[in-house]
């Protein structure tokens, strides 16, 4: 094919930064069917290549909410029950069953998805400071230890499905449709220096953080060796897993708010820092950006995170990649485009575009 001819195939393909990520929250925490979520991010299946696709929700597991829920990928039987010998000296399996899927024919290969409920043992918990990080140890063990094993979901009364291939395609296999939760992310891969494969779909988790992300980080490195000294391994070689686990760390380990959060990760200019007026937050600044320079994310990003109680939106500091935000009654959406918005909610009260590193942060009320 000529050279000219190939120009002319890749003007026509829109690739516009990569990757579409989706969340939706109602502030109330009142449930509601994982369709709109589904509605949102299939609006923006152009910005993917269908090697990834995924989806989060939250509230999902009603009679299940005071058990911790392993969502498990495993590449043969043999290593699952491995893995179900391990959870057996650590927990009391309260439930154990296949994830739910249905056969879509446009996809070749599918790992063995199982979910476990989980109670930690009255023994281990008694001894335990705390249970957040001993699940966290547990998950970092297996996806360490057991080859062929891959945790890709650890919270409570939420789960993430993801894998190879389009967003309508992981909706139809995992049966989104059938779910209702308070809090959905989702995601729309187009990778860029990483391959595609159902460990690295996106959204990445740990506890009750997912997070979805576009964009790429060149920081990674020097993120994943200080993420490794604080006990997270990183198993997945990828930039998105760096970025859950230092949510988990600066907010739930460290105490840091989420506005503090922004500070650390999308850290403002020297020049920026300098000309703060607030002498307090000034101050705040500059420490934050000494003590957690390790943390600092460089490079393009847009990122939707969130826990149990809490969604969050953000950029990088120089807005390279977009970001989206709107609302209307109990609802705040955030998007890669504003069309997977207004796709499911035509007359928004507003929107707007967040600020670079600026946090959109959305609070559940109603929990």
């Amino acid at each position: 094919m000529e050279y000219e001819q190939l120009k002319e195939i890749e003007r026509g393909e829109r690739i516009p930064s990569g990757c579409g990520i989706a969340g939706i929250v109602n502030k109330k925490g009142n449930e509601f069917s994982g369709e709109m979520i589904i509605s949102s991010i299939c609006m923006m299946k152009d910005r993917g290549n269908g090697l990834g696709a995924g989806y989060a929700g939250y509230g999902i597991y009603p009679e299940f909410r005071d058990n911790w829920c392993l969502h498990i990928m495993y590449d043969q039987r043999g290593e699952k029950e491995s893995v179900e010998e391990f959870l057996e000296t650590r927990f009391n399996i309260v439930e154990q069953q296949p994830i739910p899927v249905k056969k879509v024919k446009s996809l070749s290969f599918v790992p063995i998805l199982q979910r476990y409920f989980l109670d930690i043992k009255n023994d281990i918990s008694d001894t335990l400071l705390d249970k957040e990080d001993f699940i966290l140890e547990t998950v970092m063990k297996i996806n360490k230890e057991f080859k062929g094993a891959c945790v890709f979901s650890s919270g409570k009364n939420m789960g993430v499905f993801k894998g190879v291939g389009h967003p309508d395609e992981m909706a139809e296999f995992y049966k989104i449709y059938d779910y209702r939760g308070y809090i959905w992310l989702a995601h729309n891969r187009f990778p860029t220096n990483t391959v595609g494969w159902w460990g690295g779909a996106h959204p990445f988790s740990i506890l009750d953080w997912s997070c979805v992300h576009n964009g790429e980080i060149s920081s990674y490195g020097i993120n994943k060796r200080y993420l490794e000294n604080a006990g997270y391994y990183c198993a997945f070689f990828t930039d998105t897993e760096v970025i859950t686990y230092l949510f988990d760390l600066l907010h739930r380990k460290h105490r840091l708010n989420f506005e503090m959060c922004s500070y650390v990760l999308a850290s403002p200019f020297w020049d920026e820092i300098e000309k703060e007026a607030n002498v307090e937050k000034k101050r705040i600044m500059k420490l934050l950006r000494i003590v957690y320079a390790s943390a600092m994310i460089n490079g393009p990003f847009a990122i939707i995170v969130a826990n149990s109680d809490t969604l969050v939106g953000m950029n990088d500091r120089l807005k390279l990649r977009p970001l989206v935000a709107g609302c209307y009654d109990d609802f705040v959406y955030v998007a890669s485009e504003e069309s997977a918005i207004r796709k499911i909610c035509r007359e928004p009260e507003d929107v707007w575009m967040p600020e670079a590193g600026e946090p959109v942060v959305v609070k559940i009320t109603g929990k």
